[in-house]
């Protein structure tokens, strides 16, 4: 592919110059951001996310801030899970839809108080709707984007790399709860959670002032137990069926179309703008959805849909796709009809390379 042309439209980050001094290989545009793509390779950096720990910078997950009266009674508007219950120190996954029940992102909720959220959001512009209806329902509420950038720490040492600058405390994080720890005077919010299988944290750095300096301990704190820079890894995501907003799903799909149904309570998510349209989804059930597709033979980098195909019936769609070193096979991300979801289905995928022999695959991989 060409080159990405910096300007002052595509965002740099607080942890930019750490990531260029790390030797970045490759970028995608995330929110109007800068998101590292590679470093070494991404099978290198794959094996070394397996085996070891990686800090990401994960800025590009920007934050839209409810803060006011009325911010829970907002952020139910938005989403089909049921908020009511969701207490302080809690981060939850929440499908965000819009009046038809189509996702709009799929972010990663955080409760600081009763009256103030943060939503960290997947690669949508979410923030002009959420302002949108709170200026419709004329809302008390303050919808912003804060100046907040996640930083990650995936791998199996994250626990240790994290320990050595904010203590054992981090330990105790419960998953997809977060506690307030302190860096050099500063209290920042430490979740476990993050965009990779193999367990970690997210580091809510407000303040851009701050970000080199905790980008910076951590890589030497992280010298004795090998940390390099990385990033959400292509092969490790398909493997553990992490869905990306824009590739796997998107505003023409439900959250039950995307296999998110456990995270709808559309009896008691009261509020939701796509409530009733999505009561219908739920109880007819969706004609497709997202499955594991085992792809035969080696694929091509996706960067576009391939068609599904039974014969010469197109029956579904791979949205995304890897090479697996692990599992010495193609994997892949898809959506099916449910004619032809069952596990074992056998199909074909038509890759820009030729077609490929697929099938349902029962589960992901990890």
């Amino acid at each position: 592919m060409a080159l990405i042309s910096p300007s002052r439209r595509l965002r740099r980050t607080p942890f930019s110059d750490g990531v260029e001094a790390a030797g970045v290989k490759g970028y995608t545009v995330y929110n109007h951001m800068l998101l590292p793509t590679v470093f070494r390779s991404v099978e290198e950096d794959y094996r070394h996310l397996k085996d070891a720990v990686q800090v990401w910078d994960v800025a590009g997950e920007r934050q839209v801030e409810l803060r006011g009266p009325d911010a829970a009674r907002l952020i139910q508007m938005l989403t089909p899970r049921d908020l009511s219950k969701m207490q302080d120190g809690q981060c939850f996954y929440v499908p965000m839809v819009d009046e038809t029940g189509g996702m709009l992102n799929d972010p990663v909720a955080v409760k600081l108080d009763d009256d103030r959220f943060w939503i960290s959001i997947a690669d949508s512009d979410l923030i002009m709707w959420v302002k949108g209806l709170a200026y419709g329902f004329r809302l008390d509420v303050l919808v912003d984007e804060p100046d907040v950038s996640p930083l990650a720490i995936q791998g199996p040492k994250a626990d240790d790399l994290a320990a050595a600058v904010f203590g054992d405390a981090v330990r105790d994080i419960r998953f997809f709860r977060y506690k307030r720890l302190e860096f050099q005077g500063r209290t920042l919010v430490v979740a476990r959670s993050g965009y990779s299988k193999q367990g970690g944290f997210e580091i809510y750095v407000e303040g851009t002032d701050i970000g080199m300096p905790l980008w910076n301990a951590l890589m030497e704190a992280g010298k004795s137990m090998d940390v390099h820079a990385g990033c959400p890894n292509g092969i490790e995501r398909v493997e553990g069926g992490l869905l990306s907003y824009g590739n796997d799903m998107t505003r023409e799909n439900t959250p039950h179309e995307a296999g998110l149904g456990r995270f709808c309570s559309t009896q008691s998510a009261i509020g939701c703008v796509g409530r009733d349209a999505l009561l219908r989804v739920a109880k007819e059930g969706p004609v497709q959805q997202v499955r594991a597709i085992e792809i035969l033979g080696g694929v091509p980098p996706c960067d576009r849909a391939w068609p599904l195909m039974d014969g010469d019936r197109q029956v579904g769609q791979v949205t995304s796709a890897a090479n697996s070193p692990d599992f010495n096979t193609g994997v892949a991300i898809g959506m099916v009809r449910m004619t032809h979801w069952d596990a074992g289905t056998e199909l074909d995928v038509m890759t820009p390379d030729g077609p490929r022999a697929a099938s349902v695959h029962d589960t992901f991989w990890i």
